[in-house]
């Protein structure tokens, strides 16, 4: 904003000029009021919210859905149809794993994300039916049929996968698969090719195996993977192998490295957080101490402790927190806080 004057009409231009710089200051004070308002109104939200965004984030870890369970690791379909019910109605959101390692957890405010993963490649996990849609009873049939009945339960997991697709022995019949599941939101993960453990192999060995397990995705159609399950949970000598690597004209970057752990999983805004080395829990309800340490068991545990679970704001462009858990932020992403007094 600027003002020119003359010798024949100053007085009226200065006039003008007086009024043009109060319209304008009167605009930068509006401006920041509404910035001040709207800083108010997120706050209290996040208060509302009782959000808590460096608070911890369940990572569910299924194998096998059967009728019939053979060992502790399989779940029947009524099971994991009860589990995703319960996940529903205690305010769970399901994201991926890529999403929950890139830190884009986009959910209502109040809720709770949740990460389930199904490793192995099951048929009981995806059996596409005649009419291109996955039978009932199988693990993606149960959790789009959840979330039509729990409005806001999104039909989302991460399938990790390795050479035995589903037991489809003909490429197309794999790629259909894999294309259904890109299609329809779910995310595709590497498991390695072979599901070989890899504690105590050489570099070589370790890059060749998750090599091969990204080549088989992405030579099938589907999006590259970003996230690893690690077979058996065990970490190569040396965590970074797990992340970055390459074997032959094929190459790797996971930005989340999986493990089998027996605890819920850091925010990945926590300065705690680890992307290598990130812990999953088993399903289950019984058995040794799997009522302290499988899905059940944490389960409890958040619900009788809200205040250690993750709960969002509402808003993905800020990290909200109550203002005696700011300083778990990691350092990089201060400037993104929103740290309210709890009421």
């Amino acid at each position: 904003m600027f003002c020119v004057t003359s010798v024949v009409l100053g007085a009226s231009m200065l006039s003008a000029c007086t009024e043009d710089k109060k319209l304008a200051s009167d605009a930068k004070l509006e401006k920041a009021k509404a910035a001040k308002a709207a800083a108010h109104a997120k706050l209290s939200n996040a208060a509302t919210a009782k959000a808590n965004e460096v608070g911890d984030i369940p990572v569910l870890m299924y194998h096998r859905i059967v009728a019939k369970p053979a060992v502790a690791d399989d779940r029947t379909p009524a099971q994991f149809r009860a589990e995703l019910e319960r996940l529903a109605k205690e305010g769970y959101v399901p994201v991926t794993a890529a999403e929950y390692v890139t830190g884009r957890i986009n959910i209502p405010a109040g809720r709770h994300p949740v990460v389930i993963t199904l490793d192995d490649s099951s048929p009981s996990q995806l059996t596409l039916a005649a009419n291109g849609e996955p039978t009932p009873d199988s693990a993606a049939g149960i959790i789009r049929e959840v979330a039509k009945r729990y409005p806001g339960f999104r039909p989302v997991a991460t399938f990790y996968v390795i050479r035995d697709l589903f037991q489809l022995h003909d490429s197309s019949d794999q790629r259909q698969a894999l294309a259904w599941l890109a299609a329809n939101g779910f995310e595709i993960g590497n498991h390695t090719k072979d599901h070989l453990d890899l504690s105590g192999k050489s570099q070589d060995q370790v890059t060749q195996q998750i090599a091969a397990g990204h080549a088989l995705i992405t030579g099938l159609g589907a999006p590259a993977p970003i996230t690893l399950a690690l077979p058996y949970g065990n970490t190569p000598r040396k965590p970074q192998w797990a992340a970055t690597g390459r074997a032959g004209s094929t190459s790797y970057v996971n930005k989340g490295v999986f493990r089998a752990g027996y605890t819920p999983a850091p925010s990945p805004f926590a300065a705690r957080f680890d992307p290598l080395a990130i812990p999953r829990i088993r399903a289950g309800n019984s058995g040794g101490n799997c009522e302290q340490f499988c899905s059940q068991g944490w389960l409890d545990s958040l619900k009788q402790n809200p205040a250690d679970r993750y709960t969002s704001d509402g808003a993905p462009d800020t990290i909200a927190v109550p203002a005696h858990k700011a300083e778990e932020v990691n350092n990089k992403l201060r400037t993104k806080v929103l740290a309210y007094k709890p009421t």
